[in-house]
């Protein structure tokens, strides 16, 4: 490379195929293209932020807390007489089901506590059966079996003025592993079948 930024080649004589000189034929100065070097240089450069800044939104995506987000709302149903016992309800304007379990009235987030799944309830079985991994839960939202690492939170639930008021943006972590308040056998078959 000469001292000009070009590339000197040797034009005809012998050598000329191997670059080799041997004194005869002329020289020609071929420019070196520096921008396409930095062009590429610089894709690459993008290329990398992008593909980082992907990985991030996605760890961040995959990280962040399924319940409490302040975006609910309180939710108002109607008398708790009108829930009987042993029965689930999805409200789907609040996204979560109310049950009434040993006298009680419960409001459980629709997703398993295990990885977010949501909980489909087995009439069958009487239970709450996540359909990924299997976990199992009572109408109390306690763990029956399965990996979840606790029973199903739920949102906060009071009567007012002689109705069901369910408030969303206030989150209860579920029961922990071992809770059997509202304990009962499966009335059926399971609605889930993860046998392989």
């Amino acid at each position: 490379m000469a001292g000009d930024g070009t590339v000197g080649v040797t034009l005809g004589g012998p050598g000329a195929a191997t670059g080799g000189g041997g004194g005869r034929g002329a020289r020609v100065g071929v420019p070196v293209d520096h921008s396409r070097r930095e062009a590429l240089r610089m894709a690459w450069r993008i290329g990398q932020g992008l593909l980082a800044a992907a990985a991030g939104y996605t760890t961040f995506i995959a990280l962040r807390p399924l319940g409490n987000t302040n975006e609910g709302e309180r939710v108002i149903l109607g008398a708790p007489e009108g829930f009987t016992e042993g029965s689930a309800t999805y409200v789907a304007a609040g996204r979560f089901w109310l049950t009434r379990s040993e006298g009680k009235l419960f409001a459980l987030t629709q997703n398993c506590p295990h990885l977010g799944c949501r909980l489909p309830y087995c009439e069958g079985s009487g239970r709450f059966e996540c359909p990924c991994h299997g976990s199992q839960f009572n109408l109390g939202g306690e763990w029956i079996s399965g990996p979840s690492p606790r029973g199903i939170d739920r949102f906060a639930l009071s009567v007012d003025e002689g109705r069901v008021v369910v408030d969303t943006r206030t989150l209860v972590e579920g029961p922990p592993l071992g809770a059997k308040e509202h304990e009962r056998p499966a009335l059926g078959a399971s609605c889930v079948n993860l046998a392989t």
